[in-house]
């Protein structure tokens, strides 16, 4: 019987799963692998999509996209539905399942720990882990500040979290050893004095005196995007200036509504911050984390349905974002943000978050799991490896599955051939097509 994967000593390299939708998790991953790397850990990263059978990743990806875009309605209802199921249901373990040879195989010679960024990796993961077959610590980073069930895998040996309010929502949907270590930023997020403030705004031909709401929608820009710029602008606390990612029709219909400073996708996020005022944002990602390490008050309006509404709700609690509900009381908050004194309140709790991480941060959390090799923990019996035949059926089903659930996501999009043309591109087998999920290069939207 072959031994299972990571048995001997943990040496020093650690993979990381995670996965190109959006950018937040693919973001995450990177600056934590750019800090172990700079503590001397070799560092392997994976897309999970990459790991799918049968070429699915890009079909989950683009389905998910325009399930979001096209059907945000049918998203809610997903999203609420696993939830109050506390995880996935039979088909969307399928899927994973059909996953786990591959990533088992992915993992390098020598792996001492395998960190998640990406509630479906943590599955595959702690799947593996339960059955013996992965026999090494699984960590899961929460990339989000609310914490749906299928983020909490059983097997999953240790969860970080970036505050006391996912840490605590973690717990509650079963996850047993939380820590909270403080969220995970690119060092060029940082407060900047006044003059650093005026030459970024120069930078980027701003206006010099001009209060600014700087508006983001993640690398897709998805959203109420051009009535929230429209609503800013016409409320007159702020100058919009909206980052539409990687959308460059919205790009161009917001300069159409004569919202001067527009943005496709920014390379120098870190400058555009320094020039706002305030963020504005929808999904509460990786965005809302890097503003407060920026020292940036956040507002969380029109948020986008299932994690940007239930992101929005756990930021609240935790003080660190104003969650605006009303589209009356945008005026008086973006107000009391910019000039009044919630501004500086806020700009505390959000440095707190960096300032108060124990240990170093969940990097090093990370690497402090990776050297003790903790060991397996208690839990259900070891399922048997699947067999050929167990397995074939077990990718069958997970190809069904996916056929009606990125069928319903673009059907809003597609006419009838252009639905069948798109459902039998993504399931194309030929392992020598060029056909790879769209990479989210660069760092932000």
């Amino acid at each position: 019987m072959p031994r299972p994967r990571g048995e001997a000593t943990p040496s020093g390299r650690i993979a990381i799963i995670s996965a190109s939708i959006g950018a937040g998790h693919d973001g995450a991953a990177g600056e934590l692998a750019r800090r172990l790397t700079a503590d001397g850990i070799t560092v392997d990263r994976h897309d999970l999509l990459d790991l799918l059978p049968a070429r699915l990743g890009r079909g989950v990806q683009d389905g998910y996209h325009r399930m979001l875009v096209r059907a945000p309605w049918l998203y809610q209802r997903i999203y609420a539905s696993t939830e109050r199921a506390r995880g996935g249901g039979p088909a969307a373990r399928a899927l994973l399942r059909s996953a786990e040879d591959r990533v088992l195989r992915a993992l390098a010679p020598g792996t001492g720990a395998v960190v998640s960024t990406y509630p479906g990796a943590s599955r595959v993961l702690g799947n593996l882990r339960l059955s013996g077959r992965l026999a090494v610590p699984v960590l899961t980073y929460l990339t989000d500040f609310s914490v749906h069930p299928l983020w909490v895998a059983d097997g999953v040996d240790v969860h970080l979290a970036a505050h006391a309010v996912p840490a605590a929502q973690a717990r509650a949907v079963g996850a047993r050893d939380v820590r909270v270590c403080g969220p995970v930023t690119g060092p060029r997020f940082t407060p900047c004095a006044g003059r650093e403030r005026d030459r970024a705004r120069a930078r980027f031909g701003l206006p010099p005196r001009s209060p600014l709401a700087l508006l983001v929608a993640g690398s897709w820009g998805v959203g109420p995007v051009r009535k929230v710029a429209r609503e800013v602008r016409e409320c007159g606390a702020a100058v919009p200036v909206v980052v539409c990612g990687r959308n460059e029709a919205l790009a161009e219909q917001l300069r159409a509504d004569g919202i001067e400073h527009t943005y496709g996708w920014v390379d120098d996020m870190p400058g555009l911050m320094h020039a706002a005022d305030v963020l504005v944002q929808n999904a509460g990602g990786l965005t809302s984390l890097e503003a407060f390490a920026a020292g940036l008050p956040v507002a969380s309006y029109r948020c986008i349905p299932g994690h940007g509404l239930t992101n929005a709700a756990a930021l609240d609690e935790a003080g660190a974002a104003v969650w605006i509900r009303d589209p009356a009381d945008l005026k008086a908050a973006l107000h009391d943000l910019i000039e009044g004194p919630r501004g500086p309140r806020q700009r505390a709790t959000g440095l707190a978050l960096f300032a108060g991480a124990p240990g170093g941060g969940p990097a090093a959390e990370i690497a402090r799991v990776h050297h003790s090799g903790l060991q397996p923990s208690p839990g259900p019996e070891a399922r048997r490896r699947p067999t050929p035949r167990r397995l074939g059926t077990t990718v069958a089903i997970a190809c069904a599955v996916w056929a009606c659930a990125v069928g319903i996501g673009i059907a809003t999009t597609y006419d009838g051939p252009g639905l069948a043309h798109t459902i039998g591109h993504g399931l194309d087998l030929d392992d020598h097509a060029p056909h790879h999920a769209p990479r989210t290069e660069g760092r932000h939207s």
